[in-house]
């Protein structure tokens, strides 16, 4: 008789007699042996202030140097765009099926719903095949037929992410105003060598930080896992490492500058200079550099200090970066992570790593963050492990969503992973698995991503042209599957078969959030084809004109 295969909880390492011994960073993080933890330092205009972290009150400036932070960009945070937050689940993860729902060319049911055959190698069996009954409904309105639309995208009303997100959100006031779309492509198994990784595309587009453009929980030169794509990497825009609370703290210890001066003398002495050097430069020939050169040079001497002063005033005390001590987040009763998450908890570097960079990213401290999590190579020989995986990761995802929600702001969250995984059909009847497919193997045919967008106040609308003749419901997948057995169709867009194009089309809807899809061939080339072409692959219009505080 077969040994039964023993669930593992979600920080065991994945050992596979099938794959080689895990020799580098990458394959210790796709397993399981380490977690996908960093630090977080600041960049070079931060060296002026390091040392202790005496407690200070915020500090105004003075009128004349606060009128200049509009000239210097320093009034809007996040470099104003709709923050955005990658997660790559190192391994090759299920997304398809078992977690959000896809279909063929006219959408997820119907006549172009996948076979059940198909829906086997995704780990559903037949009698949870979305379009049945379920016998035992969660109780929210429409997941009675396996199917859950609270989110605006349909998942699984079994799937593991959703039951996570569920978890972290108040469903009431985020589901409605939550919408996402899913991305049938595939990528390579069981390694960092695809270029998923969007960020500096985004800082391209315009999201910046208040602090540093990019924040991952790599040390690498993507911030997480999978690579950036080589076109868009930008050497200063760099990812700082993010890990712990204490390392984003780190990042405005002011020090000595408010040790051995009081916070007011501190500032003052800043704006002195501000001061000191604009009349200077006031006074400077303009015929000795070409105006531009000129005109360089002023911006980085006077915007320089009046950010260093600015930054003083504020951040005296890093407490208002610290996710410690934010009750949205940890500390009160009705926080997004409970004590026992926070503090006790397995998980817990799980939760105060995403903490720390929802945190940074949604209040514009980062333009753009990745959260990379490691185990999702979870082809065990049961079900029960990758169940509980999916639940943590879909925790992490609820927490940005409902972080997003208490302040106020929009979020795009992207979620990625190498590969996939499939089953071959038996089930695994005990509690962990929930009578649902065993993982037995990589399959990067049934792979793919998606994107969730919170907006408060109203749900993100599909993007339906004139032109286009397909069934509405087309926009919430970008692409499509084959019904007969569940591969991604590679003819079915310009991402289905090349991670690079897969980022492109991430970064197009994003544009087309901020009414700005037409600057994409400028930023990005012309990879996706003519204007028409390029309204097929975008799931939502605009919910902002341009920066997040303009609303349409």
């Amino acid at each position: 008789m077969a040994k039964k295969q023993k669930a593992l909880n979600p920080n065991e390492p994945l050992r596979h007699a099938a794959h080689k011994r895990p020799v580098s960073r990458r394959d210790f993080l796709a397993q399981g042996f380490i977690t996908g933890a960093g630090i977080v330092t600041g960049p070079s205009l931060l060296g002026l202030m390091a040392g202790s972290r005496n407690t200070h009150a915020a500090i105004s400036l003075s009128d004349d140097i606060a009128a200049l932070k509009t000239d210097c960009g320093l009034d809007v945070l996040g470099g104003g765009k709709i923050p955005l937050i990658c997660f790559d689940l190192a391994g090759g993860a299920n997304m398809i099926g078992s977690n959000v729902l896809a279909g063929g060319q006219g959408g997820y049911l119907g006549n172009s719903q996948i076979s059940t055959a198909g829906y086997s190698k995704m780990g559903i069996p037949g009698d949870m095949v979305p379009g049945n009954t379920d016998p035992s409904p969660s109780g929210r309105p429409d997941d009675i037929n396996y199917v859950d639309t609270t989110l605006g995208l349909p998942f699984h009303s079994k799937s593991g992410f959703l039951q996570g997100i569920m978890d972290k959100i108040n469903v009431a006031d985020v589901g409605p105003w939550v919408n996402g779309a899913v991305i049938p492509a595939r990528s390579d198994n069981d390694t960092g060598n695809n270029p998923h990784n969007p960020m500096y595309g985004i800082y391209r587009a315009g999201g910046n930080g208040e602090l540093l453009p990019l924040v991952g929980s790599r040390n690498s030169e993507s911030g997480g896992n999978s690579m950036a794509p080589d076109g868009l990497i930008d050497t200063s825009a760099r990812p700082t490492k993010v890990d712990r609370p204490t390392d984003v703290t780190g990042l405005v210890d002011t020090g000595k500058l408010v040790g051995l001066l009081s916070q007011e003398d501190a500032v003052a002495v800043m704006e002195s200079i501000q001061r000191v050097s604009g009349m200077k430069m006031g006074k400077m020939p303009t015929n000795l550099t070409p105006a531009a050169a000129d005109a360089v040079v002023q911006d980085l001497v006077r915007c320089g200090y009046v950010k260093s002063a600015d930054l003083v005033a504020r951040f005296g005390s890093p407490d208002a970066l610290d996710p410690r001590l934010d009750t949205n987040i940890f500390g009160a009763a009705d926080s997004i992570f409970s004590n026992d998450e926070w503090n006790i908890s397995g998980d817990r570097g799980e939760f105060q790593k995403t903490a720390s960079v929802m945190k940074m990213v949604i209040d514009g401290y980062a333009g753009a963050g990745t959260i990379t999590m490691g185990g999702f190579d979870y082809h065990t020989g049961e079900r029960g492990t990758g169940e509980r995986r999916d639940v943590r990761a879909g925790k992490c995802m609820g927490a940005c969503l409902e972080y997003a929600h208490r302040t106020g702001k929009p979020v795009m969250i992207y979620v990625f992973s190498d590969g996939s995984v499939a089953s071959n059909g038996t089930l695994d009847n005990s509690a962990d698995g929930g009578g649902k497919g065993v993982w037995t193997g990589d399959n990067s045919s049934t792979a793919g991503s998606f994107f969730l967008v919170y907006n408060p106040g109203r749900r993100p609308s599909l993007l339906v042209p004139d032109t286009d003749l397909v069934d509405p419901m087309f926009h919430k997948q970008i692409g499509w599957f084959r019904t007969s057995d569940g591969s991604v169709e590679t003819a079915s867009s310009p991402a289905a078969n090349n991670v690079n194009l897969l980022v492109d089309v991430l970064l197009l809807n994003y544009l087309a959030l901020h009414n700005e899809a037409g600057l994409y061939n400028s930023l990005f080339g012309n990879s996706l084809g003519n204007s028409t072409a390029m309204d097929s692959l975008t799931a939502f219009t605009p919910i902002c004109n341009g920066i997040i505080n303009n609303p349409v």
